[in-house]
């Protein structure tokens, strides 16, 4: 088969070519593309249009593997893990740092509630101290 042959005359291909010169129209001349029915033309793979641009690779477990031990990833997971320990430390703090505020508060309470008892046992030790003085006011004049 000679590589430079003058092209046979085949007019249903120059008709059909004729008719689909449209900027997204495919060349009919090809012969991967000459594959048309009356319906449309008819896919020669498995594959659904576009599939190819909109579909993800999905890795196979042995990427899935290789990734997992990838350095960046295994910082990153261990920068996440790091983070998690210090918030649920930081957590325990605060609920100790509430609990002590809140023994604080009660301690404070009772002191001021023994203050006032207090005051009122001076203040009934100074009435009685006041009683004693004036009855010792009579003592003393024989002397």
């Amino acid at each position: 088969m000679p590589f430079f042959r003058p092209p046979s005359p085949q007019k249903s291909q120059e008709t059909a070519s004729a008719r689909s010169r449209s900027m997204f129209s495919r060349r009919s001349g090809s012969p991967e593309h000459d594959h048309t029915s009356t319906n449309g033309p008819t896919r020669t793979n498995s594959t659904r249009p576009g599939s190819r641009f909109f579909n993800r690779h999905h890795s196979s477990s042995a990427d899935s593997l290789h990734l997992k031990k990838d350095p960046t990833i295994v910082a990153a997971r261990q920068k996440v893990a790091d983070a998690e320990s210090a918030e649920s430390g930081a957590d325990r703090a605060l609920d100790q740092a509430r609990a002590a505020v809140r023994r604080a508060r009660e301690h404070v309470k009772i002191l001021e509630q023994e203050v006032l008892a207090e005051a009122r046992h001076a203040r009934a030790k100074e009435a009685e101290a006041k009683t004693v003085s004036k009855s010792a006011r009579g003592l003393g004049r024989h002397g």
